[in-house]
């Protein structure tokens, strides 16, 4: 048996949620799912295709919940698989190869994102490239939203990749839309990060320069452009809500003085 655990959140993803098990159990029969309390079949499902379902409370913070997760398991390597990823069968057998080989060392991984229907190449959307596979007792995840990993191994590349199956609607969209702007506006003010008005739009007419041009968001058709067009509203609202946070102490210290 594989000496490696795989770990997926979740919050009501029964549309996805068999899939990602029965592709996630190609590798290893160990399936953990770390629900922050899904109200529609997610839990019942994974358990019928053969995952142990772990609980810990939503509050805002990915990388809590995924480290979470590492206190549950026992064995020596760990991978994370979000609900809507996919291994490829070049990667699984890359997987399966560096866990066997049991080197200290933490694995990369392509991930290609499809979304409305269509594969993109350039843009908000492009390939990445993110760190997954991790001996357990060397992994640590820092930032509550677009959480990075802690780890001082050296660093290697898998052969395959992920398919991300991300956005199928633009309500789907606005939903993520609205709960990481905020997620990422309260962790910044938590961590003393200031912003106005003018630096919000200066960070989003940046943001919306680099996915349109430099980074070829135009080639991926019209979506494409939408999705750098929606880039631009994404950054500056964030900064926007940033900005409320810390316009709203300064009403109520006044408030407190009065």
């Amino acid at each position: 048996m594989m000496d490696m655990s795989i770990l997926i959140l979740t919050k009501n993803e029964k549309k996805n949620i068999a899939d990602v098990v029965q592709n996630a159990k190609k590798c290893t029969p160990n399936i953990f799912i770390i629900d922050s309390g899904s109200t529609d079949n997610t839990v019942n499902l994974a358990q019928e295709n053969g995952a142990k379902v772990l609980f810990r409370a939503w509050n805002n913070d990915f990388a809590a919940q995924r480290n979470f997760g590492l206190q549950e398991i026992s064995t020596k390597w760990v991978l994370y698989l979000d609900a809507d990823e996919r291994l490829d069968d070049e990667l699984i057998c890359s997987i399966k190869e560096a866990v066997e080989k049991d080197e200290l060392k933490q694995y990369i991984i392509k991930r290609k994102s499809i979304a409305f229907n269509q594969e993109f190449n350039y843009g908000v959307l492009r390939p990445d490239f993110v760190t997954r596979l991790f001996p357990r007792k060397n992994v640590k995840w820092i930032n509550k939203v677009h959480e990075r990993v802690v780890c001082d191994l050296p660093k290697v590349h898998l052969k395959g990749h992920i398919k991300h199956y991300t956005y199928t609607s633009w309500e789907q969209y606005f939903n993520k839309f609205n709960q990481y702007t905020t997620i990422w506006a309260q962790n910044a003010y938590e961590n003393g990060k200031t912003a106005g008005i003018a630096k919000a739009f200066l960070h989003a007419m940046g943001g919306f320069l680099q996915m349109a041009f430099i980074k070829k968001g135009v080639l991926d058709g019209k979506i494409g452009f939408v999705l750098c067009y929606c880039h631009f509203f994404h950054t500056l609202i964030k900064y926007t809500k940033l900005y409320s946070m810390k316009k709203q102490k300064k009403i109520s210290k006044i408030f407190k003085m009065i």
